[in-house]
């Protein structure tokens, strides 16, 4: 598969979760997820409400993200803003929310100059930003799994998700208040193709091997550590990446 993420990656990863919520009922909505206390509403309520920041903060529009967060006292401030929007609607209504802000996102994405980069986060060009947005709809998708019984099937979108995880390390050991141990880390994960992800020179100081759908739960802090039986930590470098895994800001 393509090392770069793209418009119709995220499409897809948005498509896999819009047919898990195609026919559940009223009920369903309310249905409590492990996350924050959110209910399946409240989960799709926020990824509806990024998408829209997404889009403005690719336009430049009033609810870019860094505008948001400038008015708004916290980063949970910013993001219950979407969950309390969500709550004034009925499930399927905010359904009907996400299904036209992830459609627009779509568009505005395919738009872009590929050079460009957004200023979401510390900034990153369009096949990275694809990446994160890959990355937080199928974090909330297993939230949505696990409030409805339902299985999640992995796929080999997961490499992009694998790729920021990994890439992100400086700014989750920032969020960890710690310093890396010296030393490159080289991961070396299997995708649900059966095929390799790799990551880092050979030789490096540390490695990390397994399944890249554990080693993504991990990193989106839906999986512990000590719940991930199949990741392997070889090194310092390794045991430290695996200790302050963080995927998202």
């Amino acid at each position: 598969m393509s090392a770069t993420a793209t418009v119709a990656d995220l499409a897809a990863e948005q498509a896999q979760l819009r047919a898990v919520l195609d026919g559940i009922g009223a009920s369903d909505w309310l249905r409590p997820t492990p996350s924050w206390g959110w209910d399946v509403r409240d989960t799709i309520a926020h990824l509806a409400d990024t998408d829209e920041m997404a889009i403005d903060t690719m336009t430049g529009g009033p609810r870019a993200l860094g505008l948001v967060r400038e008015s708004s006292v916290s980063s949970e401030d910013t993001t219950y803003r979407g969950v309390l929007r969500g709550r004034r609607m009925t499930g399927a209504g905010v359904g009907a929310w996400w299904a036209e802000m992830s459609a627009r996102e779509l568009d505005t994405i395919a738009a872009l100059d590929p050079e460009m980069r957004v200023p979401w986060g510390l900034g990153m060009k369009a096949p990275s930003f694809i990446s994160a947005r890959i990355m937080e709809t199928w974090a909330h998708g297993l939230d949505v799994h696990a409030a409805l019984g339902t299985e999640p099937v992995d796929s080999d979108r997961l490499a992009f998700i694998a790729w920021l995880a990994t890439r992100a390390l400086p700014y989750a050991y920032t969020v960890a208040g710690r310093e890396p141990p010296p030393g490159d880390l080289r991961v070396e994960l299997t995708l649900p193709s059966g095929a390799p992800w790799i990551f880092g020179p050979e030789g490096a100081a540390g490695r990390i091997t397994g399944p890249v759908g554990q080693y993504c739960r991990v990193f989106t802090q839906r999986l512990r550590l000590a719940d991930a039986p199949d990741l392997e930590a070889t090194g310092a470098v390794a045991e430290s990446a695996l200790a302050v895994a963080r995927a998202y800001l």
